[in-house]
């Protein structure tokens, strides 16, 4: 499950600071968040469906790769980061 470019673009702005700075890592969680969530009702309401439960188990990996990373380089930008998004630390 995708998110919508508008739900990105929202996004981008909010912890990017401007709509091209997608690569900030704080953007990058904030997006895998996103389709974290959309992904977790889908599984939710269709159980059986294997594909994308391995898409989901992907996702949740790279997100908390790219916490990892912050944790290391910026714990300031992580605590913030983690409040922001209410995800356990």
């Amino acid at each position: 499950m995708s998110i919508s470019s508008a739900t990105k673009k929202e996004l981008v702005k909010k912890y990017g600071g401007s709509e091209t700075n997608t690569g900030k890592v704080e953007v990058q969680i904030a997006i895998i968040t996103e389709e974290i969530i959309a992904l977790t009702k889908h599984m939710i309401e269709n159980k059986k469906d294997k594909i994308s439960k391995a898409g989901l188990y992907a996702k949740v990996s790279k997100r908390k790769n790219l916490l990892a990373y912050l944790h290391r380089t910026d714990i300031e930008r992580y605590r913030e980061i983690i409040k922001e998004l209410n995800l356990r630390g």
